[in-house]
């Protein structure tokens, strides 16, 4: 009975550190880590629309479009 018990702790505690891991993994990949990359793709019509409302406020989408005309001008 004793091995029994022992076993299902052991299981628990590997499932409790997979899911810590997995949390801390999804948090570094998701969490928006910087500004949208400048390219023709996302300062098109439809990458522009799916890009400005990911920014916080006025003043970065603003500059994200400055960049992207600046970049149409080269």
């Amino acid at each position: 009975m004793i091995l029994k018990e022992e076993r299902k702790n052991l299981m628990s505690s590997k499932h409790t550190v997979f899911i810590i891991a997995l949390s801390a993994a999804l948090i570094s990949c998701g969490g928006g880590g910087g500004a949208p990359e400048i390219n023709s793709t996302n300062c098109s019509g439809a990458g522009m629309q799916a890009i400005l409302p990911t920014f916080e406020n006025e003043a970065q989408r603003q500059a994200f479009i400055d960049k992207c005309q600046s970049m149409a001008e080269k």
